[in-house]
C-alpha cells in the first residue's frame, strides 16, 4: 500500500473535524474521497499531504510514517490544491521553474520535467505565455503540471476541476488516467459524482468527520436496493391508447409516459423487460433508446448520508 491513513484525528477547540479516518491508496489506483461540505475532507487531505499535524493517528507513505515538515518522504507526494497557486505575471514555463526550484531540481532535470509536464497537460504550445492570459481550465492544468515536476509516487488532487470548461475537464481526466496507468497512486476529492464514477477504483465517503463507506463503486451499489425500472425514449407521445394494455401485462407494476416522451415501467423482475419492448414493437410504437435504471453514485451518496454533496 503506497498510502495509508490510520485513524486520523484533528480537533479545533471543541470541534472534532476528523474523527478516526482511515483510508488507503495502492500504486496504480485512484481513490475518491467524497463527503458533504464540512465533512472533514479538506482537513483529511491537509494531514495526508503533511500540511497539518494530526492530533491522533498516522500517515504512512510506502509503509513509513510521515514525521515533521522536513520529512524526506513528503517528496513522494504531489499536491494539486483546490485554490490555484500560480504567478499570473510569469509564463507557464517560468511558473514551473519557480516550483521546480523548491524541489532542488537541477537545471537539466527541471527542463526535462517541465517539458514533459507541459506536454502531458497539453500546454506545450502556450509555455511562453503569461499565466494571466490562460483560461481557467488552462490554469488548472498548469497547476497539475507543477505537482508533477518531481515525479511523485502519490498525487493528491483537491477538487481540481472546479470552474473549468468541459474540454479542459476531459483533458484533466485523460491526464490522470495516463498517470494511473504509469503506476501513480491518486487520491481525488470532488463534488462531481460523474468524475468519481469515471476515475476512481475505490470510493471513501466521509460524513461528520467519520468514514461511513469505503468500497468499490460496485460494492457501494450493492448497498442500495436494486432498481427494477425500464426507461424507454419513445419516438412520439401517442401512448394513451396502449398504456392501459401495457399496465395489464403480467409482471408490470406501473407504467407512465412523461412530457418528454420517456416511458418508465416498473417491473416485478427485470426479466420482463423484453416483453415490454415486444409489446411496443407489436403496436408500431417506435423508440430511440432504452435502458434499465441502476443506482448511480449520487443516489448511493444520498442513501448513506441523507444529504446532497454540497449541503453543509
Amino acid at each position: 500500500m503506497l498510502l495509508e491513513a490510520k485513524g486520523l484525528v484533528k480537533k479545533f477547540g471543541a470541534l472534532t473535524a476528523v474523527d478516526g479516518v482511515s483510508l488507503g491508496v495502492e500504486a496504480g489506483q485512484c481513490t475518491g474521497l467524497l463527503g458533504p461540505n464540512g465533512a472533514g475532507k479538506t482537513t483529511t487531505v491537509a494531514m495526508i499531504a503533511g500540511l497539518l499535524r494530526p492530533d491522533g493517528g498516522a500517515v504512512l507513505v510506502g509503509g513509513e510514517a510521515l514525521r515533521g515538515d522536513t520529512d524526506p518522504r513528503k517528496r513522494k507526494i504531489g499536491l494539486v490544491p483546490q485554490d490555484l497557486a500560480l504567478y499570473e505575471e510569469l509564463s507557464g514555463r517560468a511558473n514551473l521553474e519557480v516550483f521546480g526550484s523548491l524541489y532542488d531540481l537541477t537545471a537539466d532535470v527541471l527542463d526535462r520535467a517541465g517539458r514533459a509536464a507541459l506536454e502531458l497537460v497539453g500546454l506545450a504550445d502556450r509555455a511562453g505565455d503569461r499565466v494571466k492570459t490562460y483560461s481557467g481550465g488552462m490554469k488548472r492544468r498548469l497547476n497539475l503540471a507543477a505537482a508533477l515536476l518531481h515525479d511523485p509516487e502519490l498525487l493528491i488532487l483537491d477538487e481540481p476541476t472546479v470552474g473549468v470548461d468541459p474540454q479542459s475537464r476531459s483533458a484533466i481526466f485523460d491526464n490522470l488516467e495516463a498517470l494511473r496507468a504509469r503506476g501513480k497512486a491518486i487520491l481525488y476529492t470532488t463534488h462531481y459524482m460523474e468524475e468519481a464514477e469515471r476515475l476512481c477504483d475505490r470510493i471513501v465517503i466521509v460524513d461528520h468527520g467519520k468514514v461511513i463507506a469505503d468500497d468499490t463503486l460496485r460494492g457501494l451499489e450493492r448497498r442500495v436496493p436494486p432498481s427494477r425500472r425500464l426507461l424507454v425514449d419513445l419516438a412520439d407521445g401517442a401512448a394513451a391508447e396502449w398504456l392501459p394494455d401495457l399496465r395489464a401485462l403480467p409482471g408490470i407494476e406501473a407504467a407512465d409516459v412523461d412530457a418528454k416522451h420517456q416511458l418508465t415501467v416498473a417491473l416485478a423482475d427485470l426479466a420482463r423487460a423484453p416483453a415490454v419492448l415486444d409489446f411496443l414493437a407489436a403496436r408500431g410504437q417506435a423508440f430511440q433508446h432504452f435502458a434499465t435504471e441502476r443506482a448511480d453514485l449520487e443516489a448511493i451518496f444520498l442513501q448513506l448520508t441523507g444529504r446532497k454533496l454540497r449541503d453543509a
